[in-house]
């Protein structure tokens, strides 16, 4: 498939967009964000620290500057995205959140496949992240695109992020990575 991603439902219709963001995505992805969060209200996850740690429109700068962050568009605007920072040959990914109206209908998985496919082009080596152990759409997730969890040969940067995690309250989160 080209680039951007497309989509099409079962009418042919385009319905979702995967692409780089733009400078205008940038004030949807807080609300994003804050959206994706609700999924976690009823785990035992301290959704206050999830909340309280939503990160400003301009947060997200960064990766659009670096052409790491990526928008799922059904037409109306963003629902879902991913920021990565590319550390060397490898990619880290920061966050990737899907609207919850938007969750259980595969957009993730379809992001998190046009992401590494233009890893690969890319020639980036692997990809990286942390997320929490024990939830369903977490590391499991991950481990169904060949993510595994890494021990103590992690990358410093992980352990670093992995304490601050800990320190914010965030119980049971692993750094990950996928070998490309």
């Amino acid at each position: 498939m080209g680039w951007p991603e497309r989509h099409r439902g079962g009418d042919g219709s385009l319905t979702i967009q995967i692409r780089f963001a733009r400078e205008d995505d940038l004030p949807r992805l807080p609300v994003i964000e804050q959206s994706a969060a609700q999924a976690f209200r009823a785990l035992e996850v301290p959704y206050f620290e999830l909340i309280s740690q939503l990160g400003p429109v301009d947060t997200w700068r960064p990766a659009l500057e670096a052409g790491t962050l990526w928008v799922a568009d059904d037409g109306d605007g963003p629902v879902g995205f991913l920021a990565a920072t590319r550390e060397g040959d490898r990619l880290h990914i920061d966050e990737f959140d899907v609207m919850q109206d938007q969750q259980g209908r595969g957009l993730g998985r379809r992001m998190m496949g046009a992401v590494i496919a233009w890893a690969r082009r890319e020639g980036v080596a692997r990809l990286t992240l942390t997320t929490f152990s024990n939830i369903a759409w977490n590391a499991p997730f991950y481990t169904s695109f060949g993510f595994r969890p890494l021990g103590d040969d992690m990358p410093e940067d992980l352990r670093a992020i992995l304490a601050r995690e800990a320190a914010r309250g965030l119980p049971d989160r692993v750094a990950m990575e996928l070998a490309l």
